[in-house]
């Protein structure tokens, strides 16, 4: 199966104008379209990543079609790095109003095979990460006054046991209560918080899953003695369709949305 580049869709070309978003796992699959996604609607992007390369490529590429996004190198598993691109971000853009949390990290393996090594990486970045990043914008966005949205894109693994996937599905989860439970308590202050979580969207993650041909089969219609079903509509996600689902728990259109778990899976969760 060929990989789909996020194609642009018709977005409101306003609606995020004047804000100031930080977007984690920004030269990611669906991190890029989130990028991508938000600057075409206004958005002054900070765009973070450990991979310097490729957020000066995004930069590159954003830049080229008039977009502002600005890459800032960063490793969401250090407080000190966290702090230090925060503060870097609204030093040169200003005041930080929305946060999307889109790194992550997948070590697909069996439960008792997983390492110490496996289970500490994928939640020092998948929860540890959401957990750093969310509560350092967030004194800010309280020190600064300002009515804030958080959006973390977590899984809809994180609800559904599956086969090989427990460090993430656990980590997932881990990041859906940790931003409902933080949405909870800034909900006085103005700042929402939500997740979105994906099914099987045509990324790289997921292509790594696959051991052969038979994969998108699999994915699709799901594996009986792996207790899998298939995505119903019959189509995997495309990163466009995340970015378009996290643009809108941003926006004043989900002013009266928060600590929500918004799946976009295709009724892969069968609703949950």
């Amino acid at each position: 199966m060929k990989g789909k580049e996020h194609t642009l869709r018709e977005r409101p070309g306003t609606e995020h104008a004047g804000k100031v978003t930080l977007v984690t796992g920004a030269t990611g699959g669906i991190g890029r379209a989130v990028v991508h996604a938000l600057a075409e609607a206004g958005a002054s992007v900070a765009a973070v990543d450990l991979d310097t390369a490729a957020l000066e490529e995004l930069e590159r590429t954003a830049g080229a079609k008039g977009l502002s996004v600005t890459g800032f190198p960063a490793d969401v598993t250090s407080a000190a790095r966290v702090e230090a691109v925060i503060a870097a971000v609204e030093e040169r853009l200003g005041p930080i109003d929305q946060l999307v949390n889109t790194a992550g990290v997948l070590r697909a393996a069996p439960a008792l095979s997983l390492t110490e090594e496996d289970w500490e990486q994928t939640f020092a970045v998948n929860a540890a990460g959401v957990f750093r990043v969310s509560t350092a914008v967030a004194r800010r966005m309280k020190r600064h006054g300002r009515r804030g949205s958080i959006v973390t894109v977590a899984s809809n693994a994180a609800v559904v046991p599956r086969v090989h996937m427990s460090a993430y599905a656990a980590s997932k989860a881990a990041a859906v209560a940790f931003t409902k439970n933080l949405g909870l308590e800034l909900a006085r202050d103005g700042i929402r918080c939500n997740a979105v979580c994906p099914g099987s969207t045509d990324t790289p993650m997921l292509r790594s899953l696959w051991e052969d041909e038979s994969g998108p089969a699999h994915s699709l219609d799901g594996v009986l003695s792996e207790y899998r079903v298939g995505i119903p509509l019959g189509k995997f996600a495309t990163p466009g369709d995340i970015a378009d689902a996290v643009a809108f728990l941003l926006s004043d259109r989900a002013a009266h949305i928060t600590m929500h778990d918004l799946h976009v899976d295709g009724g892969a969760a069968l609703g949950r």
